[in-house]
């Protein structure tokens, strides 16, 4: 078994009457991909804006290699190396794809305006090596992607897009990636090629884990190890794809009770 990454112990969300998370035990291992899982409002975004930050927790803790996130800021969960999309595109279609994914490294960019203002050399060298890594990234997932760095954004494809934003996220270099639907509004061969790419750069980064939440079960039965299953903010299986897909309690809060009948 490997290390565990993140540790979820008894997390609980409220909102007034409420409950979007009830005392949930979750663990994510080192390299692995867990797929979370759940009917809508079970609890899945929920977790996600938990562990980075968004939202407060009413209870329990979040631990990231042993070190206590609970409660901290958006800013220090990003440096403590957790990152995130979301399911609705969160890019800036009037900016440049560059520009896009250079603002996922804003903390380790920004100097402060003296600093841009009067070491002009070291703000070249730091932006040069910023260009760098952005097209390294954008060509890891696609050369003409890579090509079209200094163009707007709005002018890229869905897939493209969706590549852009994983970019972002990746440019800080993250322990634990967490992705909110992925394949929100695109095709299915769009689908097909954009977890080639995850898998991917899975392969090419060591001790990377990622945390995939996503309605498209091929999609989960394809790239996950393993997978946890959510109801009403309470986990109620996990296992393989294979074992949580069998299993009656998982089948009866996906399609209801005539799903044993």
């Amino acid at each position: 078994m490997s290390a565990t990454l993140l540790q979820a112990s008894a997390l609980t969300m409220r909102f007034g009457g409420l409950t979007a998370l009830d005392a949930l035990d979750l663990s994510v291992f080192d390299g692995e991909i867990l797929g979370l899982l759940g009917p809508n409002g079970s609890g899945k975004t929920t977790f996600f804006n938990v562990v980075t930050g968004l939202y407060a927790a009413s209870g329990g803790s979040v631990l990231l290699d042993g070190q206590d996130i609970s409660g901290k800021s958006p800013q220090d969960v990003y440096r403590a190396g957790v990152t995130r999309t979301f399911q609705r595109s969160r890019l800036s279609l009037t900016m440049s794809v560059f520009d896009n994914v250079a603002i996922g490294n804003y903390q380790h960019m920004q100097r402060g305006l003296f600093a841009n203002l009067f070491r002009r050399q070291a703000f070249r060298i730091e932006y040069q090596r910023t260009v760098e890594l952005v097209e390294t990234l954008l060509r890891t997932f696609n050369q003409e992607l890579a090509n079209k760095m200094f163009e707007p954004a709005g002018a890229l494809t869905m897939i493209d897009r969706r590549r852009v934003e994983l970019c972002r996220a990746l440019i800080s270099q993250p322990r634990l990636l967490l992705l909110d639907e992925p394949s929100a509004g695109m095709t299915h061969d769009e689908t097909a090629e954009l977890m080639d790419d995850i898998m991917q750069v899975r392969s090419r980064l060591e001790k990377f884990s990622i945390v995939i939440i996503e309605h498209e079960m091929n999609v989960i039965q394809r790239i996950t190890d393993r997978c946890v299953v959510l109801n009403y903010g309470k986990k109620i299986a996990e296992g393989t794809y294979a074992q949580i897909t069998a299993d009656p309690e998982v089948q009866v809060a996906y399609l209801g009770q005539e799903a044993l009948a």
